[in-house]
């Protein structure tokens, strides 16, 4: 903790508040960068992930198994990198973060190469590193942001990833090409890339991301939050635990990812039943990618301006209605292609929103830690949903599953009410 202190200090002296702003601006360009870079290096190697596996499994049975490694090393991996984050800002958790993904990364290409699926899915697992260094990203946004523009800091970090997420899918084909003189199966070609990719987003992080954005905040905070105790994993969790509106953020955050995840991963299978052809299929997907990122900073700038719990309240109403249109669609290609437009919209407030209010329940030191939290818990739902989404849709329907995601929203909401009402109370009594 020596080190750290001593390093805080060297901010205190370097920081002053005429340079605060100028500060804020590059780190949120810094963070951008990496973001379009981090985006599009997933992006590429999940668009041929699945086809992968069934390459080297010999079996489309298996080929889901892929990208359900790649969510649970995004989960698993949340709260290690959360603990050296407390401990040691955020510069060095994202590069060893982007490290592991650029790792399994090789790995996951080594293993199309041998055959070896246990191994392809280790490196699925470690490819999710990257993952959570982009999620990671929205908090490190929101470190030296205003208070009052926390939401707006952290949409544009989310924004950023539109570009990498529309650009990845594109060049996989490329990629694809570029290796087959290699003796390497080009479906693992993206991977390769990714590498390469993962790899420029650390030394992005390493050379530019300084100072610190958490320890540069940590440093400029009030004494009494500047305590070394406050700084451990089990601080983050006990300050969530202790916080209603902390539990409503990572609730917030936790079903609103889930619910679209489970939604999402069945909507092609859903769409070439009705005899959707791959094409419309992407062009779905696309617009489904749209609504999640292009209009984030609308959704951060109104959870700014109206509140976060608002901010979760929309979420909520945009999940509701992208469950019913979809649900309801019963094979129109258009509506279906408007409810996942919407849910990705719903999902973008609730992640903007309940990432904002998560950051604004919990004191300084522990954020970091309960970050780490949100993430894991976020991550590990949806992989569970995931899972669940294709037994409801092979025992029931997709309609089911629409109607199923819905009833998530129901604890939600209510959830969402009780703390409104809690607060309501609470000014009022101070008023009083």
């Amino acid at each position: 903790m020596r080190v750290v202190t001593a390093v805080e200090r060297q901010v205190i002296a370097a920081v002053t508040p005429d340079r605060l702003p100028a500060l804020r601006r590059r780190t949120t360009a810094v963070l951008i960068t990496t973001q379009i870079l981090g985006g599009l290096g997933v992006a590429t190697g999940i668009a041929l992930a699945a086809v992968l596996a069934t390459e080297v499994s010999g079996t489309e049975s298996l080929s889901g198994l892929a990208p359900t490694a790649t969510v649970t090393g995004t989960a698993v991996l949340s709260m290690p990198l959360a603990a050296l984050m407390t401990a040691r800002g955020r510069r060095p958790g994202l590069v060893l973060a982007y490290l592991i993904g650029a790792v399994g990364a090789g790995v996951t290409v080594v293993a199309a190469s041998v055959g070896s699926f246990p191994l392809l899915l280790c490196g699925m697992a470690a490819f999710g590193a990257a993952s959570s260094a982009n999620l990671q990203a929205r908090f490190a946004a929101a470190d030296l942001a205003e208070p009052e523009r926390r939401a707006r800091a952290i949409s544009l970090v989310v924004w950023a990833t539109t570009i990498g997420a529309v650009l990845g899918p594109n060049i996989a084909a490329p990629a694809g090409r570029s290796v087959t003189g290699l003796g390497i199966p080009a479906a693992a070609g993206p991977f390769l890339w990714a590498a390469g990719i993962f790899l420029i987003s650390a030394a992005v992080v390493a050379v530019l991301l300084r100072p610190d954005p958490l320890l540069t905040a940590r440093a400029l905070a009030p004494a009494d939050e500047q305590s070394p105790a406050g700084r451990s994993l089990r601080a983050g969790l006990t300050a969530v635990a202790a916080s209603p509106r902390a539990r409503l953020a990572v609730v917030t955050v936790a079903v609103a990812h889930t619910a679209m995840v489970s939604v999402m991963s069945m909507t092609p299978v859903d769409l070439a039943h009705h005899g959707a052809g791959i094409d419309l299929i992407g062009l779905v997907i696309s617009g489904h990618i749209a609504g999640m990122y292009a209009f984030a900073p609308l959704m951060g700038r109104l959870s700014d301006r109206l509140g976060r719990l608002s901010g979760i309240g929309l979420s909520v109403g945009l999940l509701a209605c992208a469950a019913f249109l979809a649900g309801t669609a019963g094979g129109s290609h258009e509506q279906t292609a408007v409810g996942l437009f919407v849910l990705g919209l719903g999902w973008s407030a609730g992640l903007v929103s309940g990432s904002a209010l998560l950051t604004d329940s919990v004191p300084q030191p522990a954020r970091a830690a309960a970050q780490g939290l949100s993430d894991l818990i976020m991550n590990a739902s949806a992989g569970v949903g995931g899972a669940v989404a294709g037994l409801v849709v092979a025992r029931a329907s997709y309609a089911w599953l629409n109607f199923t995601a819905a009833c998530l929203l129901v604890p939600l909401a209510a959830f969402a009410l009780f703390t409104r009402g809690r607060q309501r109370a609470r000014d009022v009594s101070v008023d009083g």
